[in-house]
Formats: structure tokens, sequence, C-alpha cells
């Protein structure tokens, strides 16, 4: 287990490609911006991954925060019912590459990756 998942044995982790990728995308923004990450209705198998770059100011009181050194990933509370344990990984292989979640709640997940149910 890597040190970023290590720190967070709940809620949403994140893998060392991840995190790193994030960041480097974070850091092309060339603002300070937090992380969201949540569900919505709709894709192939009926709920569909969200994740998108924010100003913690828009964070809520409401919200889960996760630190991963300094970094914010932050989820709505009615997500986190589905994303609970959420591991958030990352290639950079030619087919197949991107942004890879592994929920432990999904009952089914569709062959993209990005839905699930």
């Amino acid at each position: 287990m890597t040190q970023a998942t290590q720190s967070q044995q709940r809620g949403i982790q994140m893998s060392e490609a991840a995190l790193s990728h994030v960041l480097m995308l974070r850091e092309k923004q060339g603002k300070d911006l937090c992380l969201r990450v949540g569900v919505r209705q709709g894709g192939c198998s009926g709920m569909s991954y969200m994740m998108d770059f924010e100003d913690p100011s828009n964070i809520r009181e409401s919200d889960e925060v996760f630190d991963y050194e300094g970094f914010k990933v932050v989820c709505d509370p009615k997500s986190m019912l589905y994303l609970y344990g959420l591991v958030l990984d990352y290639s950079d292989a030619m087919i197949g590459g991107g942004f890879q979640f592994t929920n432990p709640n999904a009952n089914q997940t569709c062959g993209c990756g990005k839905s699930f149910s």
C-alpha cells in the first residue's frame, strides 16, 4: 500500500499514480484547487462517476474532506454513500489508460469503467 492510501483507510483513497497525475493537472490550472469526486444519475449502468477541480471556498460543511499531503479531495454526503472505500487509480497505458475507479459498493460496472450500479 502506498503512503497516500495508508494515510486514508476510509472514504476515498488515491494511489500515488492518481495523486501525482491530479497534482500535475492542478498545476496546469495555475490555482490552488481541490478535487471534488461524486456520482450522478446516468451512464450505461445507472450511476456515473464525476470528478472536477473546484475552488476550496466551495467546500460545504457537510462535505467529507480527505487530505493528501495538503491536497484536498472532497465528496458530498449523498455521493459518499456510493463511494465509501473507493480507490482512485491512474494509468498512462495507451489502451485502457486514464483514471480508474475501484468501488467496493458497485454491484455491476460497465465496460467503460465510468459507470456502475
